[in-house]
């Protein structure tokens, strides 16, 4: 049996208090990028009670994101941001969930990213992740940010970091290691980097702009 809306939204206030939970509740985070990163992401924000999460990828499931990625077997195939909208629904039936189907570019991101408060960069390829922070930085100045950089191979945990880059830019990982360079993405250091940029979207929708 589902629990109310009502029952879910009172056991989170008794985890985070009344008025951590309402700013959580008015919240509008835009995920982009439904990978290791984003995906990861999504579930410790909705998990956390975050009212609106805007989900964003293009691409479909494949058997090599399953190391690392929120997703399921027999989800192969499908859509990245119509399978992760399903497992959302599931952990947070009550929040609202914009899931899109699109590629992000120079040209939508003003228009898609309009209406969310904070944005995530969630991507794997450096290049897209220059393009989405440059473009965030020049078109929505207003907009908190949260990237990553840096979380590839098995370094220590203790070197992924978040640090504050400008008032209103973050960026989390260890900004040296690269897919490219060795070894590939492992699930625990994925999932390392991804809890610090959901910690870094929380502490920013409580007021706590100092890392």
């Amino acid at each position: 049996m589902i629990p109310t809306k009502e029952e879910m939204y009172a056991a989170l206030e008794e985890r985070h208090g009344a008025e951590l939970q309402r700013k959580l509740s008015e919240a509008s985070v835009a995920v982009c990028g439904l990978g290791g990163l984003g995906s990861n992401i999504a579930i410790a924000l909705v998990r956390a009670g975050v009212g609106k999460l805007h989900i964003m990828d293009f691409d479909r499931v494949d058997i090599s994101n399953l190391n690392r990625q929120q997703y399921f077997p027999e989800q192969l195939g499908q859509y990245k941001a119509d399978a992760l909208y399903d497992t959302l629904k599931r952990i947070a039936p009550y929040c609202e969930i914009v899931k899109e189907q699109v590629k992000l570019d120079e040209d939508n991101i003003p228009k898609l990213l309009a209406d969310d408060d904070i944005i995530v960069e969630a991507f794997d390829k450096a290049d897209q992740k220059a393009m989405l922070v440059n473009c965030v930085l020049e078109e929505l100045p207003e907009k908190y940010l949260v990237s990553g950089s840096g979380m590839a191979g098995i370094a220590p945990s203790n070197m992924i970091t978040t640090k504050k880059i400008t008032k209103r830019f973050y960026i989390c990982g260890d900004g040296v290691s690269d897919v490219a360079d060795g070894m590939g993405l492992v699930s625990s250091r994925v999932l390392i980097c991804a809890g610090h940029q959901a910690h870094a979207v929380i502490r920013i929708i409580a007021g706590e702009y100092d890392i």
